[in-house]
């Protein structure tokens, strides 16, 4: 059964999600801890891709690598168009783009 990564968890799963992007050589990756500043939230995960396809493998391939620890996203969005997808595991929020939408 699909599960949602708890609080304690939630530094765990950024790092894996860092670990994730590194793997298809995603660039400029940072990890923002946000606890003290939102309830929504505990992690944002932000990197980006060099062009829309690498920035949906990118998306895609954390969300792949969560499923096999049987950790469900609860949504993704951008998907569509790639210049910036966001996938959201509730404690951990991952936004992958493109450079100039980054800035």
């Amino acid at each position: 059964m699909p599960k949602l990564i708890s609080p304690m968890e939630s530094k765990e799963f950024a790092q894996f999600v860092v670990n994730a992007l590194d793997d298809l050589k995603s660039i400029n990756t940072v990890t923002l801890d946000v606890r003290s500043l939102t309830d929504v939230t505990d992690y944002l995960v932000i990197a980006s891709g060099t062009s829309n396809r690498h920035v949906k493998s990118l998306a895609s391939h954390v969300s792949v690598e969560a499923k096999k620890r049987d950790i469900l996203p609860l949504g993704m969005e951008g998907d569509d168009a790639g210049d910036w997808v966001l996938v959201d595991f509730s404690d951990v929020v991952v936004h992958v783009m493109l450079p100039a939408t980054r800035d």
